[in-house]
């Protein structure tokens, strides 16, 4: 972990990828698994890294590499993402962070962006506090992952609903917008390469 701040990494890779064609936690990408990719991305900035599984949780569990994080299950994953983000933030409210101390903030990561690097994980983490709410932008336009000071946790967890995840409480409060325009590529995979949609 590069940052002396106590920083989590929240890793949503729960859902069944209705319109991939299966969980995108288990889909290939240039060699790797995309939650072996996101865990990797994580674990170089963040501890501790929990994951949350929900879809295939026991194949995805036997079959990636997860060294390093710790994996929580959601049982109402097929309700959408705000469950899976409820999962994570009540379970590293008892988490102790690197060293002992108390997690600061996490940064809520999706699974199905490969683009995603650690130097844009570092830009985000270095404004983790207890009362933070920041999110990145790329050329102007907000993105992943988004940093949850631990005072928000349950405010979030309490307003997220379907698919939304932590979008309803960032509308009602001021977020700080860290530019990591040229850090990540922002893109997260929809749908598998070459299918057209309308």
């Amino acid at each position: 972990m590069s940052t002396d701040r106590a920083v989590a990494a929240l890793v949503l890779a729960a859902g069944g990828g209705r319109r991939y064609g299966m969980p995108k936690a288990l889909v290939e990408y240039e060699g790797s698994l995309l939650v072996e990719r996101a865990v990797a991305t994580a674990t170089a900035v963040c501890d501790p890294v929990l994951v949350v599984l929900g879809a295939q949780a026991v194949d995805v569990w036997g079959i990636a590499d997860l060294g390093g994080a710790m994996v929580l299950a959601n049982r109402d994953w097929e309700t959408g993402m705000a469950s899976s983000l409820r999962t994570g933030l009540a379970g590293l409210r008892g988490w102790p962070g690197a060293g002992g101390k108390q997690i600061e903030a996490t940064l809520v990561l999706l699974v199905d962006m490969p683009g995603m690097t650690s130097a844009a994980l570092e830009r985000m983490a270095a404004h983790a506090a207890p009362d933070v709410l920041a999110v990145p932008t790329y050329d102007g336009v907000r993105g992943h992952p988004v940093l949850l000071g631990r005072e928000h946790w349950a405010g979030v967890a309490a307003s997220a609903t379907g698919d939304e995840g932590a979008r309803r409480y960032l509308s009602a409060h001021d977020v700080l917008e860290v530019d990591c325009t040229g850090l990540a590529d922002p893109t997260d995979l929809d749908v598998p390469p070459g299918t057209f949609t309308s």
